[in-house]
């Protein structure tokens, strides 16, 4: 254990030093100006932080959480999950507004280990409220500041955990949803999917989802309900190690938390590669309306062995929920964490 936190101590130190550095770059020459400097300093140094803590994953399987500055995981109480309502994904030909398919997505040129997704500017935001949508039956957690960050991987490859059948392909979803378990609580889990997997039962650990589909869900960490008007300073990341373990991390800017499971539950490892992020509705469907006028730009960063931009895809999206806004155009970047960008705005 004491190298481990050895090891964290020196990212610290880094941090720390960024802050410094960002403050003796400049000459002052007012009270005022002393102030934005200091504002700018801390600003980056909780960018590096929620970075450092992106990567952060050498941990056994498990619950964590870490709050700034500190990059020390603590461990925490791993939770069950008992979904409140029945989740979707998307399927061809429905929906038009933002997410439930009408999505960009980041595709790599490889096999992506790990995405962060965050939201590096977000102009307008004054509420958010969780609406049903009529072709899913209205369903989802409805109500003011209910929605959830998504990120999503492919669903057009197949690995064992299909155990063979015919037209099976795995998904996998790294999910923070407010109220999802419990009331005034968020949670923080993995959603794994084997879609296409017929008739028969669905294996151990897994439930149906009718339509011979069947989903399972990693235990979770309990996480704030952050209002959407703090948008701003959240992230998201999933990373995925092949023979070893997935790991999902919330970060609200403050705090970081973070489950991991193993990677056998889908082998999404070997298949990965593309990566959906978005703010949407939560779950059953739903869609996260904002108010007027918004302009939301995200980000999606990729880890996949290369220093090459990825394709923005249009239309790429797998998650069944969605947003009220609309998509801007996509750009790309290279890079040592490559990434696409976008704005949606109403």
């Amino acid at each position: 254990m004491t190298p481990r936190k050895t090891r964290y101590s020196h990212y610290a130190m880094q941090i720390a030093a960024a802050a410094l550095i960002s403050i003796c770059c400049f000459q002052p020459v007012s009270a005022a100006q002393t102030t934005d400097v200091a504002v700018d300093a801390e600003a980056a140094a909780r960018d590096n932080w929620r970075e450092v803590m992106t990567h952060n994953t050498e941990l056994w399987e498990g619950c964590f959480q870490a709050s700034y500055p500190s990059i020390v995981w603590e461990q925490v109480e791993c939770k069950e999950l008992h979904p409140r309502v029945h989740p979707v994904f998307h399927r061809p030909g429905e929906g038009q507004v933002t997410g439930n398919g009408h999505d960009y997505v980041a595709e790599a040129p490889g096999l992506i280990s790990g995405t962060l997704g965050s939201f590096p500017t977000v102009t307008g935001v004054k509420s958010e409220k969780g609406v049903g949508v009529e072709a899913y039956g209205d369903g989802g957690i409805l109500g003011p500041n209910e929605y959830s960050l998504q990120l999503n991987t492919n669903y057009t490859g197949t690995t064992s955990a299909c155990d063979g059948h015919t037209d099976c392909v795995v998904w996998q979803q790294f999910i923070y949803a407010t109220d999802y378990e419990t009331k005034g609580k968020a949670a923080v889990f993995m959603q794994y999917w084997l879609i296409g997997w017929g008739d028969s039962d669905c294996p151990s650990g897994f439930a149906s989802a009718g339509s011979g589909d069947c989903y399972g869900n990693s235990k979770y960490v309990s996480a704030p309900d952050v209002k959407p008007t703090s948008l701003g300073s959240l992230s998201l990341s999933g990373a995925a190690e092949a023979g070893s373990k997935d790991t999902v991390v919330f970060n609200d800017g403050t705090t970081a938390y973070t489950v991991s499971g193993s990677d056998t539950m889908l082998d999404i490892s070997q298949v990965w590669k593309e990566s959906e992020f978005n703010v949407v509705g939560d779950a059953g469907g739903s869609r996260a309306d904002f108010n007027t006028p918004v302009s939301i730009t995200v980000k999606v960063a990729l880890t996949d062995g290369s220093s090459s931009a990825p394709t923005c895809v249009a239309n790429g999206g797998t998650t069944g929920e969605s947003n009220n806004l609309n998509l801007g155009k996509c750009s790309t970047a290279s890079g040592s964490s490559p990434y696409i960008q976008f704005i949606e705005s109403n």
